[in-house]
């Protein structure tokens, strides 16, 4: 186990540290936990927390070991003098100016956007001019079994038809981890839920005709083999309530607020700027 290794397994996970820890120090620079942290949000664009365990520890560890070897070549090259040569001092004034250009530009914008607000009025006004874009479809919790022949198919079939509820559950999960060739066998066959529309046309028609607790009594023939369907679990199409996309509503009112008055404020300021063109 290396140096990284090491004090990624005798610390806390990084990203749910609460104070700025010091992981490890490099030739007398302290790499905190904080820092760590803010690489993982940016490496992830914030969902860092939402990878599984092991991923975030792979990631946590990457991480921190580029953080150390950037923390051991600059070093050197500080050592070797090359930030007194001519070279790094014009790069570093391009990036300076370039960065400091982006940041005074986001803060700006995020100025502009800390003032744009949304009444409730809207929100509702919103909601109701545009129903048709809440209104969910049918949709099923669905489990198969894939197989690539009829015969296999049937086969299986013969060995489910009999069963009921919990039993005809039970063994057909334990069927699909053994027996299915799709991608969902190891989660016993799982589809989770989909709405109507969202698989292949043979599939789709059969899994929208069935009764909860039942599995399909002859094979259904897809581009992708021979599937044996079990039904969990149908929910009827509905209309999603107010309260359930208000957050959403407001997110997109206020995003289409603040881009109207990003643009009237350029507009008005390229008219106060003054714009020459280089000549030919």
């Amino acid at each position: 186990m290396n140096l990284v290794q090491r004090v990624l397994s005798s610390a806390v996970l990084v990203a749910a540290t609460l104070s700025a820890n010091t992981l490890v120090t490099v030739n007398g620079k302290a790499i905190t936990s904080d820092e760590v942290n803010e690489a993982l949000m940016q490496a992830t664009q914030g969902r860092f927390t939402s990878l599984p365990q092991d991923k975030q520890q792979e990631l946590g560890q990457r991480i921190l070991q580029e953080m150390v070897m950037q923390e051991v070549v600059y070093d050197d090259a500080k050592k070797q003098g090359i930030e007194k040569s001519k070279e790094f001092k014009d790069e570093f004034t391009k990036v300076s100016e370039q960065v400091k250009k982006r940041l005074a530009v986001q803060i700006w914008q995020k100025k502009v956007a800390d003032k744009v607000s949304v009444t409730d009025k809207e929100i509702s006004d919103y909601y109701n001019k545009n129903k048709a874009e809440f209104q969910e479809k049918d949709s099923v919790h669905a489990y198969h079994i894939l197989v690539k022949t009829e015969d296999e198919a049937n086969k299986i079939i013969s060995q489910l038809k009999y069963l009921k509820g919990a039993d005809l559950e039970t063994k057909f999960m334990a069927l699909a981890k053994t027996s299915s060739t799709g991608p969902s066998a190891p989660k016993d066959g799982d589809l989770g839920t989909f709405a109507q529309g969202q698989m292949v046309p043979a599939f789709d028609k059969a899994v929208f005709n069935m009764t909860v607790g039942t599995i399909t009594t002859t094979p259904v023939k897809s581009e992708f083999g021979y599937h044996i369907i079990y039904l969990k679990e149908k929910k009827p199409a509905r209309m999603l309530a107010l309260s359930e996309v208000k957050n959403f509503i407001a997110q997109r009112l206020k995003m289409d607020k603040f881009k109207t008055v990003v643009q009237a404020k350029m507009q008005d300021l390229q008219k106060t700027a003054k714009i020459v063109p280089a000549k030919k």
